[in-house]
């Protein structure tokens, strides 16, 4: 039956991405408008924007979309979220998601939403990203690594009580290309087999403090000697703080892409992509607090290995220094998860820089105009009841969210 609510209009392509999750997870349709209007060479929708609206109509079944002549303008009405289910894209149980070399953003930008979907589906979500685009490393444009995703975005689902068949697969590493592009030809296996009628409540209130720090250090088509090179920099700086310090290290090489030619009867020949290293840092706390840092090899180069190092560290540091539970990276997800669970208050603490951030305000904004309801914001008082230990940060915010109770319709349905 067709839904008779009027469209939900917004502008921009600020948190587009994100508003399209909230439309197929609430069944609201969207229209955006103004969506870089003003560019004089690429205006409308960007390449990782389209390739993410054809990875929605690949786990959905009915979904439907228009986009304007100039791209600038976009309406999206969601359907059924049916993952990998028979019948509805899926090759042996799996659908091949193809990233163009024209996508300058991290594969984190595709997972991370992605990974949102996956439990409100009728059927266990199977996708293999391959491509010229696909790059698994922390981006300039503030996208976290694939290992960070893994590590530290995916545990957090067992907060919520899924946490069965959750698998991410680095099959091949790649980092960002020269010039922001040329880079890529990565590919990930992401596999979300726990579904859910409806996510538990979350009430998160203490830290705890940090007890461990793993972390990965990575080198794709270069010296492995950089990878030491990090870590020794990296452990320089956390050594002192914790002793409890393991960062593992993971060479590779550099990912074969064809050389697109104008002549169809020359030989496909390939050129290596993806060159770089990086470092990906994670800090867990006693009370199963996650906090991640990413930082890769400029596209340009001319970063020295210590210098990664020493900065993934330092970022690290600061991000925990914010507070709260949960990271900043880690907080539209949480919160999101909390908004589309049942219809009970769940309470959780965040930084004040945190819930300050851009992207949590507009995703306050988003989740009223959706149909849910305001947050209660109120002072962290002792860990608000939840026996915040000595030491812990002065200052967080308890944030309350009452859940829409939308659940999985599809699960219902079947």
């Amino acid at each position: 039956m067709a839904d008779s609510r009027p469209l939900l209009r917004f502008t921009t392509q600020k948190d587009l991405v994100h508003r399209l999750v909230l439309s197929t997870l609430t069944g609201r349709a969207i229209h955006i408008s103004k969506i870089r209007p003003s560019s004089p060479t690429n205006p409308g929708l960007a390449p990782h924007e389209v390739s993410f609206l054809r990875l929605l109509e690949a786990v959905t079944n009915g979904s439907h979309v228009e986009i304007s002549y100039t791209g600038t303008t976009l309406l999206y009405r969601p359907g059924l979220i049916t993952g990998s289910s028979p019948g509805s894209g899926a090759s042996g149980g799996v659908i091949h998601h193809e990233i163009p070399e024209t996508c300058t953003r991290g594969l984190s930008y595709f997972l991370i939403p992605l990974c949102l979907l996956a439990p409100f589906s009728k059927a266990s979500v199977n996708v293999l990203f391959s491509g010229p685009g696909v790059i698994t490393s922390a981006t300039p444009t503030g996208d976290m690594s694939v290992d960070s995703v893994r590590t530290a975005i995916l545990p957090l689902y067992g907060q919520f009580g899924i946490s069965n068949n959750i698998e991410l697969r680095i099959l091949q590493r790649s980092n960002l290309g020269p010039r922001g592009s040329g880079g890529g030809g990565g590919e990930v296996q992401l596999v979300f087999g726990h579904q859910v009628r409806l996510p538990k409540t979350l009430h998160l209130l203490n830290a705890g403090k940090i007890k461990r720090i793993r972390g990965v250090a990575y080198s794709t088509g270069v010296s492995g000697s950089n990878n030491a090179r990090t870590i020794e920099a990296a452990r320089g700086i956390l050594n002192p703080l914790m002793g409890d310090t393991y960062i593992f290290s993971d060479v590779s090489s550099a990912p074969l892409i064809p050389i697109s030619t104008s002549n169809p009867n020359s030989q496909t020949s390939k050129k290596k992509s993806g060159i770089g290293f990086g470092i990906s840092l994670v800090a867990e706390s006693s009370t199963s607090c996650l906090y991640s840092a990413d930082v890769a090899s400029p596209p340009e180069g001319g970063e020295a290995a210590e210098e990664i190092g020493k900065n993934c560290a330092y970022q690290l540091l600061q991000i925990i220094s914010m507070g709260g539970c949960v990271s900043i990276a880690a907080a539209p997800t949480v919160l999101t998860l909390m908004a589309m669970g049942s219809e009970d208050v769940g309470r959780l603490r965040l930084g004040r820089d945190v819930l300050a951030s851009e992207g949590i305000v507009g995703l306050a904004r988003d989740l009223k105009v959706m149909g849910g309801r305001a947050w209660g914001i109120r002072d962290d008082e002792g860990g608000g009841g939840g026996g915040g230990e000595e030491g812990d940060t002065v200052g967080d915010l308890v944030v309350s969210v009452v859940g829409k109770g939308v659940g999985n319709v599809g699960r219902k349905m079947g």
